[in-house]
């Protein structure tokens, strides 16, 4: 009887013994999986290198091109201009040194975190000045983080670009997902409200309890979706491609009718614009929209059709008469071309236009009348289209800011920094109450 008690004892015992090592074990899992979601949350310093390897490999391959006959007119109607490229690709594949670029870029203080499953890449600089408003800048295709590097400056330190300390910003400038140094999506998933999203979480885990928000061609996008989302903290935006389009000219524009009657001037130049690039020079969208994958294959095999592909768009939406190079120099456009090429994302941002099928600049498609929170818009020159006023306060309910700027194209912060910065001093001066 003692020894089945005894038995018993020891049974009862190792039972509970097991239990306790079992909720320990429990209890440890779950603290390494606390502390691996801590460390992926963890704002980490990030450096670029690309190996030689790579920069050679691009350089025999822009020296093995086989190239098309020449174009058989005399403008652009037909794309790229045989002897522009040809004289861009020759000076990629020579003198042109992306160590300099990355040099740029490892100037500037960089991170990566873990947002969503996906390591995001971004820029972060503090300004010297007392209650600089924190800004997040968004970036478009096909330009990147380099089209912004020359604002840097001018916006946190504004007391060396003309400004005055109480016009600084503390600047956030990531890549989007699948772009530069930023991790491409696995799956489908990561459009403008996703990344909206992930902007938010970005800066309130930088410590930053108040923002605004800026951005062009995608980044115009994203910030309006973030003015839609309103999340706690978000001030206002601000965006120089803005979606205006009323809901009857974007009919027409769709089923290609006459232009609306009682438009003004300026609307009608807009309609004009507007349809110019659907009819003629929408080609490269159509494709990206509804087959990126496809698209990808070439542009990843090819440096110089990526390089076509890109200078296409340099060429029509800079503030340049056609011309580029008028605007950017070849050094500017092949760092962005290059970063494409390296970081292997020519096709996964395309993936972002199939993701998001309704940026045609308009009112409907954007839900650009539930946004409540101040909008401020520059319209520059050389714009895709030049958004009327009058189209533009309808569209944003709470407009606060409304400028037209007599230079600048669609790449604004990289052909007019400058102005770029002027125009975002004076569109959130009246949110810098924080």
């Amino acid at each position: 009887m003692e020894t089945t008690q005894k038995n018993k004892r020891s049974f009862l015992n190792a039972i509970a013994t097991g239990a306790f090592m079992l909720i320990a074990a429990t209890s440890f899992g779950q603290k390494k999986e606390v502390q691996a979601v801590k460390d992926s949350e963890a704002i980490r310093p990030y450096h670029i290198s690309v190996n030689q390897e790579a920069i050679t490999d691009l350089k025999n391959r822009v020296n093995a091109t086989r190239w098309p006959q020449q174009e058989t007119v005399t403008d652009q109607s037909q794309g790229v201009k045989l002897a522009q490229i040809q004289r861009l690709v020759k000076y990629w594949g020579t003198d042109y040194d992306w160590h300099k670029a990355e040099a740029k870029l490892n100037a500037l203080p960089q991170y990566v975190t873990n947002i969503d499953g996906l390591n995001i890449q971004f820029i972060h600089i503090k300004s010297k000045h007392k209650n600089a408003l924190p800004l997040i800048i968004t970036h478009g295709w096909p330009g990147s983080v380099f089209e912004l590097l020359k604002v840097v400056g001018p916006l946190t330190d504004p007391t060396a670009y003309g400004g005055k300390a109480e016009d600084a910003f503390d600047l956030v400038i990531p890549s989007m997902p699948g772009y530069g140094f930023s991790e491409r999506p696995k799956g489908t998933g990561w459009g403008p409200e996703k990344i909206g999203n992930a902007w938010d979480v970005l800066m309130k885990r930088l410590g930053y309890k108040h923002y605004v928000s800026q951005g062009g061609d995608w980044g115009s996008v994203i910030a309006d979706a973030m003015a839609r989302q309103a999340p706690e903290g978000l001030l206002a935006i601000h965006v120089n491609m803005p979606a205006t389009v009323p809901a009857d000219v974007a009919k027409a524009l769709r089923d290609g009718d006459p232009v609306p009657a009682g438009l003004s001037a300026k609307e009608k130049a807009a309609f004009a614009s507007l349809n110019k690039l659907y009819t003629k020079g929408g080609g490269y969208a159509g494709m990206m929209v509804t087959r990126p994958q496809t698209l990808g294959y070439g542009l990843t095999d090819s440096p110089v059709g990526l390089a076509s592909f890109f200078l296409d768009k340099f060429n029509e939406w800079t503030y340049s008469g056609g011309d580029a190079e008028k605007s950017l120099t070849k050094d500017e456009m092949l760092d962005d071309i290059s970063l494409y090429w390296l970081t292997n994302t020519a096709n996964s941002s395309a993936n972002l236009y199939w993701e998001n099928n309704t940026n045609k600049f308009n009112v409907v498609e954007q839900r650009t009348t539930e946004i409540k929170i101040p909008v401020a818009v520059t319209v520059f020159p050389g714009e895709i289209y030049q958004a009327p006023k009058s189209w533009t306060e309808k569209a944003y309910k709470n407009l606060i800011y409304f400028n037209e700027v007599n230079k600048g194209g669609h790449f604004a912060s990289w052909e007019e920094p400058q102005l770029f910065a002027e125009e975002m001093r004076a569109a959130f001066k009246s949110v810098r109450k924080y």
